[in-house]
C-alpha cells in the first residue's frame, strides 16, 4: 500500500470515522461497543467507496508522457533519450542489461532471460498498453531494477528509460 494511501485512511478514520462512529449506536446488537463500531465502521466505508469518495489510486489510467513528467518531476529534471538507451544497453553488474529479455531496440516481443517467458514489447509506439498503468509502472521498475541492478532505480533512471522507449518507433 502506497503511503499517501496510508496517510488518506488515517485521516479518514481520524477525522471522520471515529466522530461519527462515536455517536452510532445499534441497540438491536448485543456484542460489545467495539463490534458495533466496526460495523458502522465498514457501513460508512462500503458508502463511501459506493459514493465514488474513495482514496485516490496510484492504478489509475496513465499515458507514457505523464510517467515520464512524474519521474522528471521526481529527478528534478527531465528525461534524457540518450542516457536512456545508454543505460537500457549496458550490462550492470556482471549478469543482466535491459536488453537481456527486451532485445535492442525494444520494439518486437521478448524473452526472460532465465525462464524463457515471453514478454511483451516494452515500446510505447510498438505496445500502446505500455506504460498505462501508474501502479504495474512503479511494480515492474522495481522488479527490473532490482534484477539488472540488485537496487531500485532513481527517478532519473526511470526518466531516462522511458524517455529512450517514448523515443523509439515500432
Amino acid at each position: 500500500m502506497g503511503s499517501s494511501v496510508a496517510v488518506w485512511r488515517r485521516d479518514l478514520r481520524i477525522h471522520i470515522l471515529n466522530p461519527l462512529l462515536t455517536r452510532i449506536r445499534f441497540p438491536m446488537m448485543k456484542n460489545s461497543l467495539l463490534t458495533q463500531r466496526r460495523v458502522a465502521a465498514r457501513l460508512l466505508l462500503a458508502g463511501l467507496l459506493a459514493a465514488g469518495l474513495h482514496a485516490p489510486s496510484s492504478a489509475a489510467a496513465t499515458t507514457p508522457a505523464q510517467q515520464l513528467q512524474r519521474f522528471s518531476a521526481e529527478a528534478g529534471r527531465p528525461g534524457d533519450a540518450r542516457a536512456g538507451q545508454a543505460f537500457f544497453t549496458t550490462t550492470h553488474g556482471a549478469r543482466w542489461s535491459c536488453v537481456s529479455c527486451h532485445r535492442n531496440p525494444p520494439t518486437q516481443p521478448g524473452r526472460h532471460a532465465s525462464t524463457g517467458k515471453a514478454i511483451d514489447a516494452l515500446a510505447p509506439a510498438a505496445n500502446p498498453a505500455a506504460f498505462t498503468d501508474a501502479a504495474r509502472v512503479d511494480k515492474w521498475f522495481r522488479r527490473n531494477c532490482r534484477d539488472v541492478l540488485a537496487r531500485e532505480c532513481s527517478a532519473a533512471e526511470k526518466a531516462d528509460v522511458l524517455a529512450y522507449l517514448m523515443s523509439l518507433k515500432p
